[in-house]
């Protein structure tokens, strides 16, 4: 009786369900959530959503696109990274590489047809590195559009490394391991030397960089974390695709205000 409801609990979008990615000790349980679509919805391409560096999938902006789907009947997927949320592993072990992995397992694994991939913030990186794989196997008949918000694209190494004061830098060198604070959280958040160093495997700007369907960039004017000129690059080195940019005179990182979720909504409905 107990896994019944468990099931109804899952199929109603309330409780997560799990996917493992990985095999053997690399092995791990990847948590989501998934609102399957109504039959007036079931036509329109479905919603994934990637969220940022160290938020989950119930934050803000991922619950209101959740009531968004409910309202238009769209089927509407999202998940937690390892170490983040309800997902196993570790948040220190865990690279760019390890969460594309998990990205494109979820995606593969519980959608059907095309989907708006929507990226905030490393979630964003995330997304165009997924469409990526997506083109290299032959699946570009998944993508219908990105939605990017304040995408750190490169983050790494262009939002941290570069950045970094010389002591943080010989942390991260002789321990293999730096703490950083943020707004955001009361803990600061461990960055490693394995980040760094297998972030630099997928860096996309200084180059032509497709996402192989249009794309739609929100960002804040007034963000610290990732700045406006930063989305700037990242409009300029998508050449090939259809690009649209909406700049936010009075908009921060989070892009959470009631005013900036319904530019968020706006997106989607354009681009999907």
């Amino acid at each position: 009786m107990k896994e019944q409801h468990r099931q109804i609990l899952v199929a109603a979008g309330l409780e997560p369900g799990f996917v493992t990615v990985g095999e053997g000790l690399s092995g791990r349980r990847i948590a989501y959530l998934r609102r399957a679509p109504s039959a007036a919805g079931a036509a329109r391409p479905g919603i994934v959503w990637f969220g940022g560096f160290g938020s989950d999938m119930r934050g803000l902006k991922a619950e209101r696109l959740d009531c968004y789907a409910a309202a238009t009947g769209r089927a509407f997927l999202r998940f937690d990274y390892s170490g983040h949320g309800c997902s196993e592993g570790g948040f220190e072990t865990a690279t760019i590489g390890l969460w594309l992995e998990e990205s494109l397992a979820v995606l593969r694994r519980l959608t059907e047809g095309p989907q708006a991939l929507v990226g905030s913030s490393m979630g964003g990186w995330l997304a165009l590195l997924a469409a990526r794989a997506l083109q290299a196997s032959g699946e570009t008949e998944r993508l219908k559009g990105l939605v990017l918000i304040a995408p750190a694209v490169d983050f790494t190494e262009s939002l941290i490394w570069e950045r970094m004061s010389p002591e943080a830098r010989q942390d991260i060198e002789e321990k293999g391991l730096w703490l950083r604070h943020s707004p955001y959280s009361d803990e600061p958040y461990p960055i490693t030397r394995a980040l760094i160093e297998e972030g630099r495997r997928h860096l996309l700007l200084g180059d032509t960089i497709r996402a192989y369907c249009p794309v739609h960039v929100l960002q804040g004017m007034q963000d610290e974390d990732v700045p406006w000129r930063h989305a700037m690059a990242l409009v300029e080195n998508l050449a090939g695709d259809p690009v649209s940019l909406t700049l936010i005179k009075d908009g921060d990182h989070r892009l959470s205000r009631d005013q900036d979720l319904k530019k968020l909504i706006a997106a989607v409905e354009m681009i999907a």
